[in-house]
C-alpha cells in the first residue's frame, strides 16, 4: 500500500476534495481501493463495429455492470494504458464521438487524464467512478497494436529471457528469468505491479493484472536469480530494473514471485463447451465448426484422446488444467449433439486451442463410431508438478556388478536388458548403473496414481503393489539421441518420504496404504532398491547422456510436463563411469541445451 499523506486524511483536505468534485468537476486522482490494488476488480473489452479484435469502443465492467468512457480529455496516453489493460502492448490510435457506435449503461469515467506510464487506468486522474456529464455519443475508443498472442507457435521468435511456469491459465505463472544460460526464479521482496507489468510486456502481453508473492504459482527449484526488483514499469526487461544480486541466505523458493497478465480477447473459448457433466468443470467436449451461416456444434472422436489433449481443451475453456482425458463418455448425456466433427486430435499440451493441435481434416476417421466413445474432460484449477532432484542422481551414481542369482525378481519385473534372457542363469552377473531418485511435488495439488486401489497389481516376487506400471524411464543415449540401454521403474511405492517443515505427510505405502506425493513433499527411491538402475552390460565405452523421465506416458496430469526429464553427461571407459552436469531438461536455455547434447564433457566433477 502507498504511504498516505497528512493532507489526504485531514478534515480540511477531505472537505476541499469534496468541493472540488461537486463544484468544479475537475479531474482528481481516484482514491478508490481499486487504485491501490491495480485493476484486478475490473474487466475490460472492446465493442462496437465488428472489424478487428484490436480496435473498438472501450468498455469497463465494474461491480458487475458494463459501461463506457467519455472522450473528454481522452488522448493517446490514456489509450496506451487502456490497451495494456486489454492485453496489448500499446496503442496506435484513439477515437472520439462514438466512432465505434454508442454504448449503453453507465459512463464510468470522464475527463480521464493519463501520462501513459500508468500500469492501470485506476492510477489515472478522472472525475471519479460514475461521475460524468457526457452522453454515449461521446464514447471513446482505441486502436491497439496488432499482435500475435504469445503462445502461438512462431519459429522466428528470438529466445526469450523471461518465462512463466505453473499457471493454470495463459499469461499467468511463476516468473523465471535466464542468467548465464540457466533459468531461475525471482524473489518476491518488494515485488509489485510495476515489476510484474515489465514481465508481462516483455512476454508480449499488456500490463499486469496482479503481482503475486509467496509462491502462489508453485515453487521453483534451483537458482534464485533476482531479489528486491524495483521497476518504474517502463523498462524493456526485468534485468534493466534496479535489483539485488541474490545470496544463499536472502530468499527461499517459498518466496517465488508470480504474475497474472492482461491478455487480448481471442474468442477461442466461445468455440468449445462441455455438456452432460455434474459441474461446469467436466463433461463431453463439443466444438463449433463451419463457416458463416453454417456454424454448428459437434463431438470429438475419443480415439487416442488423452491427458495432453484434455489439457488443451481445459485451457481453451478457461478452466485450468486437466485432471483426466476420457475416451468414453457414455455416462454423460450428449443432448441433441450426436455428430462427430473432429478426429485424430494430437496435441503437445502447450497449445492455446484444439485448432492448433494436429487433427484430421474434413474426413473424419473414428474406429469406434458410437456416441459413447467421444472425448470428455475433467478440469481443475490446480495440478501436481513433479521434479527430480538432479544433483542427487549425480552424487549417488555408481556401477555394481550384481550376480544373476540375486536378480530373479528383477528379471520377472522386466528390469534387465533383453540380453539377460539368454544369460547362463544363475551364473554370471549384470553390470548396473545405480543411483538414487528423489522426486519432489512442487505443484499445487497432490500427485495421485491414475488407477484406484482396486486395480493396483500385486507382484508376488517383491511382495508389493504397482499403482502405475511405468512411473519413470531411465535411458542411456548417444550424443545424437540413439538409445543404447534402458530401464524403467514401476510405482511400487509412491509415498511422502520427507516433507518441508510446514507440511505433514499424507501418504505411506505400508499395509496397503494410500499412495501419492503431497505438495511440498518428496518420494525417495534409494539406489539400493531393486530396479533402481539401468542395465549397461551391453554398453560399449564412450560418451553418453543419462536421461530420466518421470510420468513418461502422461498418465497423471501435471501443470508442467516440460520439466519431467533430467539429463546428465556420462563418460564410460568400460570399468568406471563419470556422471556430471546433471540438470532438469528445461533448466538451461535452448542454446545451452544444444551445446550440452552436441559436445558431452570430457571432464567430471565427480568420479565413481
Amino acid at each position: 500500500m502507498r504511504p498516505v499523506s497528512v493532507w489526504q486524511w485531514s478534515p480540511w483536505g477531505l472537505w476541499l476534495c469534496l468541493l472540488c468534485r461537486l463544484c468544479l468537476g475537475s479531474p482528481s486522482p481516484s482514491t478508490d481501493p481499486e487504485k491501490r490494488a491495480g485493476s484486478q476488480g475490473l474487466r475490460f473489452r472492446l465493442a462496437g463495429f465488428p472489424r478487428k479484435p484490436y480496435e473498438g469502443r472501450v468498455e469497463i465492467q465494474r461491480a458487475g455492470e458494463w459501461g463506457t468512457i467519455c472522450d473528454d480529455d481522452f488522448t493517446l496516453q490514456a489509450a496506451h494504458v487502456l490497451c495494456r489493460e486489454l492485453g496489448f502492448t500499446e496503442a496506435t490510435g484513439w477515437t472520439h464521438s462514438a466512432k465505434y457506435g454508442p454504448g449503453t449503461g453507465r459512463i464510468w469515467l470522464d475527463n480521464l487524464s493519463c501520462t501513459g506510464t500508468e500500469q492501470s487506468v485506476t492510477e489515472c486522474a478522472s472525475r471519479g467512478w460514475g461521475n460524468s456529464d457526457c452522453t454515449h455519443d461521446e464514447d471513446a475508443g482505441v486502436i491497439c497494436k496488432d499482435q500475435r498472442l504469445p503462445g502461438f507457435k512462431d519459429s522466428n521468435v528470438i529466445e526469450a529471457h523471461v518465462r512463466l511456469k505453473g499457471g493454470a491459465h495463459p499469461g499467468e505463472g511463476r516468473v523465471e528469468v535466464l542468467k548465464a544460460g540457466t533459468w531461475g526464479t525471482v524473489c518476491d521482496r518488494k515485488w509489485d505491479l510495476q515489476a510484474a507489468s515489465v514481465v508481462c510486456r516483455e512476454l508480449g502481453f499488456g500490463s499486469a493484472r496482479e503481482a503475486l508473492s509467496g509462491a502462489r504459482m508453485g515453487q521453483g527449484m534451483g537458482a534464485i536469480h533476482l531479489s528486491e526488483v524495483r521497476c518504474s514499469g517502463q523498462e524493456p526487461s526485468l534485468w534493466k530494473c534496479p535489483h539485488k544480486n541474490i545470496t544463499a541466505d536472502d530468499c527461499s523458493h517459498s518466496q517465488d514471485a508470480a504474475v497474472r497478465c492482461n491478455l487480448p480477447y481471442t474468442g477461442v473459448e466461445a468455440k468449445i463447451r462441455l455438456s452432460g457433466g455434474r459441474s461446469r468443470h467436466e463433461g463431453r467436449v463439443e466444438v463449433q465448426v463451419g463457416g458463416p451461416g453454417s456454424l454448428h456444434w459437434g463431438l470429438i472422436c475419443g480415439d487416442d484422446w488423452g491427458t495432453l489433449e484434455a489439457m488443451v481443451a481445459c485451457r481453451q475453456l478457461g478452466l485450468g488444467y486437466a485432471n483426466h482425458g476420457l475416451q468414453e463418455t457414455w455416462y454423460w448425456d450428449s443432448g441433441n449433439v450426436t455428430e462427430v466433427v473432429m478426429s485424430g486430435v494430437r496435441c503437445t499440451g502447450t497449445e492455446l486451442s484444439l485448432d492448433q493441435c494436429a487433427h484430421h481434416g474434413t474426413h473424419i476417421t473414428c474406429k469406434r463410431t458410437e456416441t459413447r466413445f467421444t472425448a470428455g474432460v475433467i478440469c481443475s484449477e490446480t495440478a501436481s508438478d513433479l521434479l527430480l532432484h538432479s544433483a542427487l542422481v549425480q552424487e549417488t551414481a555408481y556401477i555394481e556388478d550384481r550376480p544373476l542369482h540375486m536378480l530373479y525378481c528383477a528379471a520377472e519385473e522386466n528390469c534387465l536388458a533383453s540380453s539377460a534372457r539368454s544369460a547362463n542363469w544363475p551364473y554370471g552377473h549384470r553390470r548396473l548403473l545405480r543411483f538414487s531418485s528423489q522426486i519432489h511435488n512442487l505443484g499445487r495439488a497432490d500427485f495421485r496414481p491414475k488407477a484406484g486401489r482396486h486395480s493396483w497389481v500385486w507382484h508376488e516376487c517383491h511382495g508389493h503393489y504397482h499403482s502405475m506400471d511405468i512411473f519413470t524411464h531411465y535411458d542411456i543415449l548417444t550424443p545424437n539421441g540413439t538409445k543404447v540401454a534402458e530401464g524403467h521403474k514401476a510405482s511400487f511405492c509412491l509415498e511422502d518420504t520427507e516433507c518441508q517443515e510446514d507440511v505433514s505427510k499424507r501418504y505411506e505405502c505400508a499395509n496397503f496404504g494410500e499412495q501419492g506425493i503431497t505438495v511440498g513433499c518428496w518420494d525417495l527411491y534409494r539406489h539400493d532398491i531393486d530396479c533402481q538402475w539401468i542395465d549397461i552390460t551391453d554398453v560399449k565405452p564412450g560418451n553418453y547422456i543419462l536421461q530420466v523421465v518421470i510420468n513418461p506416458n502422461f498418465e497423471v496430469a501435471e501443470s508442467d510436463f516440460t520439466n519431467n526429464a533430467m539429463k546428465c553427461n556420462c563418460k564410460y571407459d568400460g570399468h568406471r563411469i563419470w556422471v556430471h552436469n546433471c540438470h532438469i531438461g528445461d533448466a538451461f536455455s535452448e542454446e545451452a541445451n544444444r551445446r550440452f547434447e552436441r559436445y558431452p564433457g570430457q571432464t567430471s566433477n565427480q568420479i565413481i
